[in-house]
């Protein structure tokens, strides 16, 4: 199935069926709630609109090569399926930590590599390795933890606010005469793209995605143990000489599982309330 296709017929993006979700989820009684502070002010020097353009880019031009390379996972295919329906239950979560998500252009895909990586660019571009749901062998509930991880990276605009960061004025002038048609756009989404998938994100930017993605999947139903036996795995796989690509951009410390077995039980209700309010 085409993106395009896949766009029209997901559960979430029909306009009034995804509101109606996230209103549902907005007038949940909050039980528990993580602790992550206010969003780094410095997102607010490069215009969101340019952010989540070149994300759209950079992601179109990814799926293409892993499509015409025969990576791409076909709508049938169950990994797929599983990582969809994740998502399904974990994006209306999400406009919690961000109003724009309503807007966002959803997709989930999952690339053939044997690669254990994961992200979800700016605009709500989701993309699975194989690798990290095979050799990980991850439980559904331990796959919603990388996916809520990594939606949380998108909500809390990480990527938008390290990229201010990193480029400092020159990225500003540079994005701010592309505004007032002082240069090409194309240009600087290309760029801006190719830094997206080199991002390497703070200890302050993994916190924050730990502990939103652990609240973010409670609420979805799925256990927040989840949490601590997906780092655990993850450990195991970084014991070698070469880790999971997933760390070389998602940096780790020794206090990560001890942050979280901290916060499990600031959201265990959350999790038993979503629970019993329905099927899984």
């Amino acid at each position: 199935m085409c993106q395009q296709c896949y766009a029209r017929s997901s559960p979430w993006m029909p306009r009034r069926g995804f509101l109606a979700l996230a209103g549902a989820a907005a007038a949940t009684p909050v039980l528990a709630q993580v602790d992550v502070g206010a969003p780094s002010r410095m997102r607010g020097l490069v215009p969101a609109e340019e952010i989540e353009a070149a994300a759209t880019q950079q992601y179109s031009q990814m799926m293409a090569q892993a499509k015409q390379q025969g990576a791409l996972a076909p709508a049938n295919h169950p990994q797929l399926q599983r990582l969809r329906q994740i998502a399904t239950r974990l994006i209306p979560q999400s406009l919690r930590w961000n109003e724009r998500a309503r807007s966002w252009r959803w997709e989930v895909n999952l690339i053939g590599s044997k690669q254990i990586n994961a992200f979800c660019m700016p605009g709500g571009k989701i993309a699975v390795f194989t690798g990290l749901l095979d050799q990980l062998q991850l439980t559904d509930d331990e796959a919603a933890m990388v996916v809520g991880h990594e939606i949380a990276h998108a909500v809390r605009e990480h990527a938008r606010a390290r990229i201010a960061k990193e480029q400092g004025t020159g990225a500003l002038l540079s994005l701010g005469a592309q505004l007032f048609g002082l240069g090409q756009l194309g240009d600087v989404a290309a760029s801006i793209g190719t830094q997206l998938l080199t991002l390497r994100f703070s200890r302050e930017d993994e916190i924050e995605a730990d502990l939103v993605g652990l609240e973010m999947g409670a609420r979805g139903a799925y256990s927040p143990d989840a949490a601590v036996t997906l780092w655990e795995k993850m450990g195991r796989a970084s014991g070698g000489n070469q880790g999971p690509a997933f760390l070389s951009t998602h940096p780790s410390g020794p206090d990560r599982l001890a942050r979280l077995r901290e916060n499990v039980p600031r959201v265990r209700g959350l999790y038993q309330q979503a629970v019993a309010s329905g099927p899984r």
